[in-house]
């Protein structure tokens, strides 16, 4: 079984929303969105060369998943926005859905997240509009 399909089983088995496998080191969370990834950058983890899998990657969490330099990452649903970055930065992808955008919980729009970084190309760039709007809506 392969690393990605190792984290892929994980999400599926444990009832993760995101997974980060590197070895025997697990990271696991069963928080939405932005919030886990934020985390485990934030804390100085050695995120370099995980593989992951993760419910729902939209562009915010693909430009995450790039500062952490993950090596694969599995999506159950992932946008275009984000497979395009992902790609670019030469991170291998495997998903079940492609959809054009992310939407948001209450299902009447884009992700707020993916909404704001829409427009960003670096991940700099988006990391920083991330923390910005997570403080906006209160989330830490």
């Amino acid at each position: 079984m392969s690393d990605v399909s190792r984290a892929k089983a994980e999400l599926i088995r444990g009832g993760y929303t995101c997974v980060l496998i590197k070895g025997e080191r697990k990271y696991l969370s069963q928080e939405r969105g932005v919030k886990p990834l934020v985390g485990w950058l934030e804390s100085g983890e050695e995120l370099r060369g995980c593989f992951a899998a993760d419910k729902v990657v939209g562009k915010a969490t693909a430009f995450l998943y790039c500062l952490a330099g993950v090596s694969a990452l599995y999506a159950s649903v992932i946008s275009e926005p984000a497979l395009r970055v992902l790609k670019s930065a030469g991170i291998h992808v495997e998903y079940d859905t492609l959809v054009p955008n992310i939407i948001n919980r209450r299902g009447d729009g884009i992700c707020p997240f993916e909404l704001s970084v829409l427009g960003i190309e670096e991940a700099d760039a988006a990391y920083a509009e991330i923390l910005r709007k997570m403080r906006e809506m209160g989330i830490r």
